[in-house]
């Protein structure tokens, strides 16, 4: 590897000018300051170039419809405010409101003064239940009944303070209705949607609300439902102020009897199998209602011993002594309900009883006498299995959602608001057209230099050979799926890969698992199969390793993957014996080959050396990406992950570099980590050094970055990031200062394209840069590059946020098209570029790792740093 000595002598990088590139001048003493004024633009002032023109124009339709504009504890808190409105209404000069939940209260006018108070007496449910089994004592019957007539009523304090008027107007004196610092506007218009949908019981998150009907739920297996609701808001686009509406969905808690929902989420038979350690964790903080009392609760936590077995101090009525001291009598939770209470019991006597009071002050329900409230999110992960029925049930044809939001509009009209009928805000029923262009697909180039046109975003590589194919000469295979015919499936395989020049010799020995083993957890499992392979090929361990899991991520998958990536370095496959098919086998061969370092196919740009502003200077692409663990493991930290682009001017082969950060943050945080006067341990350096030793020993004059995952909230904190790579440069060589464009990826967005009087989804290769992008943000784009199998195709949104490199619209976009076809996992285009899905895969990978093996990161072992293992 090179040293920073070595790569401060090499000569500084060409300084060709690619054609139709136009240098810019530089001011006297601009662009040579600090780090930070380098690379912190004014992005509302930002240059960008005009839209492109490449590509056959197409007219589409958006589910943004205009918005004419004239000039005219949540819960808790939403109906405190909403019982101040119905008793002061006069006083507030009967103006119509909207309210966030929590701190944000708008009205149309102004209210009669600046500052306010207001005493609100609220009818509220108490904590208490009909018999308080605390286990400090507990009332007596009587005292119950007095209990619920002077404790349901609550007394707030409400003081409303004047904070600003939001500038309405300034929809209007901007052009088209955009302008900068309108943010209050949106965040006010916003907050009158949620509000309207607060008040018809909903459950509202962020800005989607999910109705409580039967009709919108699908059964996901393991007591979740896929719940479909709707997502509004209003937007600042280049046209002007719309009103997004798209279908939405979440996953909910199957609402009903609370030990039925256990049972089926752990698939389980009968009650007496369920395993309570595993359900306190998912039953805290839910809601329940009581059979009893017809009240609601929240989950505090379990009982540590059955319902008969659990006893408190129950008062007794009128049990007063001579010194005033109340009596009390001894009982189970089970001898109250059944003797006191005349409710009858029939399984709960050995079960837990469930905590609806507070650690220190529990109250103890028998678990059949509760049931969970419908709406109540499910947070952590779904299975493999859960998210293909999630996927396979909600996704929606064209059609489908085109109804759905008609119907919505329809059925709530919400032009009818009082709220925005007093800001003169009123809402066009019909779907907004926009233009847009259809890229051609690029030309590909596979084995023995034949070109490949996809057609529709696909190509068929049946009778193809791999651009550049790797044998295998001394492989194994091992099976952990007994009861299987590995034989006709590793068989198969060589047989495909043969059809694409790859020389699979047999393998040198089978490794079947002893059948014993299979109840033993997978660390173990694994540790033993190893163990096998050592003793058999002590010196010389095999090259490669196909290994046939009985499932996709199975308990084994975290071990199998941390022994081949961590401790032995060897390459390998990884089979789910219930998913083979003829389909399946074709998309490993693929994975195979990219991982011994071969390449399945390339653009013929690539070869030709043609990409523009690429293919002429030297030019690492990084891939960013940070993934997060379920919420349920707040144990295990975040992943980031960049790929780097090498063996330039080629931009399909990757490597990766990993780290973990703090739980749940975005920005990364090891990508410049110097750790003495000449050693820095970081990410960038470690791809740059790859860049340098596989690129000729050329250091890149251009530096292109793909960031995932980032809100437009984030967007100057990415610069932060920026800054962190150029200290990475800096450090290697303090004369050396490469070219930056940097471009964010967005997926988290509502914005969908449809063709008109078609049932087809848009086709691959549509991009739009005009009307519905981002006011603010001259260069950005909706870019659908793949043609989707299932549902409705949704666009990636584009964000060229820096741009030292000079890209023109369309060669920007062209660009992010080409990249989403270089992915070797698949013969189609991708929904977003190959280097930012190898990020996020490579990510997951190392994440699966640390959830069986702990929340320490694993050091990839030095046989496997510069291949495609995330592939």
């Amino acid at each position: 590897m090179a040293s920073k000595g070595m790569l401060s002598n090499l000569p500084p990088p060409p300084q060709e000018i690619p054609q139709n590139v136009v240098p810019m001048q530089v001011e006297p003493g601009k662009g040579c300051g600090s780090l930070s004024e380098r690379l912190r633009p004014n992005f509302n002032q930002m240059n960008g170039p005009r839209p492109g023109v490449k590509g056959k124009k197409i007219l589409l339709l958006t589910n943004h419809f205009r918005v004419r504009f004239q000039v005219t504890r949540r819960n808790l808190i939403r109906k405190v405010i909403q019982k101040l409105w119905e008793i002061y209404s006069l006083e507030l000069g009967e103006q119509a409101f909207a309210t966030d939940g929590q701190q944000s209260l708008f009205t149309a006018c102004p209210l009669p003064k600046k500052k306010l108070e207001f005493t609100v007496v609220l009818d509220v449910a108490t904590n208490k239940t009909d018999g308080n089994l605390s286990g400090n004592g507990d009332f007596s019957e009587g005292d119950q009944q007095r209990q619920k007539t002077i404790s349901g009523f609550k007394t707030f304090k409400v003081q409303i303070t004047f904070v600003s008027i939001i500038p309405f107007q300034s929809m209007l004196d901007a052009p088209n209705g955009v302008k900068s610092g309108n943010n209050e506007v949106l965040r006010a218009l916003d907050t009158i949607l949620q509000h309207f949908n607060a008040k018809r019981n909903c459950l509202l998150l962020r800005q989607s609300y999910f109705p409580n009907e039967i009709r919108n739920f699908m059964d996901l297996t393991g007591g979740i439902l896929g719940c479909r609701g709707f997502h509004l808001s209003f937007q600042f686009v280049q046209g002007g102020l719309f009103f997004n509406l798209d279908v939405s969905t979440t996953t909910i808690i199957q609402p009903g009897p609370l030990v039925n929902f256990l049972m089926a989420n752990q698939n389980v038979d009968n009650p007496f199998k369920i395993d309570w350690t595993k359900a306190t964790g998912i039953l805290k903080n839910l809601r329940i209602k009581l059979s009893h009392s017809n009240r609601e609760h929240k989950v505090a936590g379990l009982s540590d011993r059955p319902c008969k077995e659990l006893k408190f101090l129950l008062r007794l009525k009128g049990s007063h002594d001579q010194n005033d001291n109340v009596q009390t009598v001894e009982l189970t939770v089970y001898d109250y309900f059944i003797r006191r209470r005349g409710i009858e019991l029939s399984y709960s006597s050995n079960l837990p009883c469930i905590n609806v009071g507070s650690q220190h002050r529990p109250q103890f329900i028998p678990i059949e006498l509760c049931s969970l409230v419908s709406l109540q999110r499910y947070k952590e992960e779904l299975s493999i299995y859960q998210r293909s029925l999630l996927l396979k049930k909600l996704s929606q044809k064209r059609m489908e959602i085109i109804n759905d939001l008609n119907e919505e509009l329809k059925t709530n009209n919400y032009d009818t608001d009082p709220m925005l009928r007093a800001c003169g805000i009123s809402i066009n029923k019909s779907f907004t057209q926009v233009g847009g262009r259809i890229l051609s697909p690029p030309l590909l180039r596979v084995g023995n230099k034949v070109g490949l046109v996809p057609k529709r975003s696909r190509w068929n590589f049946n009778d193809k050979k791999f651009a550049e194919p790797k044998g295998i000469e001394f492989w194994v295979v091992v099976n952990f799926s007994t009861g299987f015919d590995i034989r006709s499936s590793y068989t198969e395989l060589a047989k495909l890969g043969a059809m694409k020049g790859m020389h699979i010799r047999p393998p040198a020995f089978v490794f079947e698992e002893n059948p014993k083993h299979k109840k033993k957890p997978g660390s173990v499992r694994v540790d033993l199969m190893f163990e096998q392979i050592i003793s058999k090929f002590c010196k010389d361990p095999p090259r490669f390793i196909l290994c046939f899991l009985p499932t996709k991520f199975s308990a084994l998958y975290g071990p199998w993957k941390k022994k081949c990536l961590v401790d032995f370095g060897i390459r390998h496959q990884c089979i789910a014996m219930n998913r083979v098919d003829e389909a399946y086998l074709a998309n490993v061969i693929l994975k195979m080959n990219a991982r011994l370092g071969g390449i399945n196919f390339m653009l013929s740009a690539e070869v030709s050396q043609t990409i523009p502003l690429v293919s002429k200077v030297p030019t690492l692409i990084l891939g960013m990406d940070v993934r997060h663990a379920a919420s349920a493991r707040s144990d295990l930290p975040s992943v980031a992950a960049v790929v780097g682009s090498r063996q330039w001017p080629m931009i399909s082969f990757y490597a990766a570099s990993i780290r973990v950060q703090p739980p749940k943050t975005e920005t990364i945080h090891s990508l410049f980590k110097p750790v003495s006067e000449g050693e820095d341990t970081g990410i960038i350096r470690e791809l740059l050094m790859d860049f340098y030793a596989s690129s000729g020993k050329r250091k890149p004059a251009q530096i292109i970055i793909f960031r995932q995952g980032l809100c437009e909230s984030q967007f100057k904190q990415i610069i932060n990031e920026v800054e962190e790579i150029i200290k990475a440069c800096k450090f290697l060589d303090e004369t050396w200062s490469p070219k930056f464009t940097l471009i964010i990826a967005q997926r988290r967005h509502h914005t969908k394209l449809f063709q008109p009087d078609s049932s087809e989804n848009i086709p691959p290769g549509t991009v739009v840069d005009t009307k519905i992008c981002h006011p603010l943000y001259n260069n950005n784009f909706y870019m659908c590059a793949h043609a989707a199998r299932v549902g409705t195709s949704r666009p990636s949104h584009y964000f060229v946020l820096l741009d030292e490199i000079g890209f023109s619209s369309d060669d920007a976009q062209e660009l992010v098209h080409c990249l989403c076809y270089v992915s070797q996992r698949c013969t189609s285009a991708i929904y977003e570029v190959a280097p930012i899905r190898y990020a996020r895969l490579a990510a997951a990978q190392m994440l699966e790792i640390m959830k069986t093996e702990g929340p320490q990161l694993p050091k990839l072992h030095k046989n496997i740093r510069d291949t495609m293992f995330f592939c």
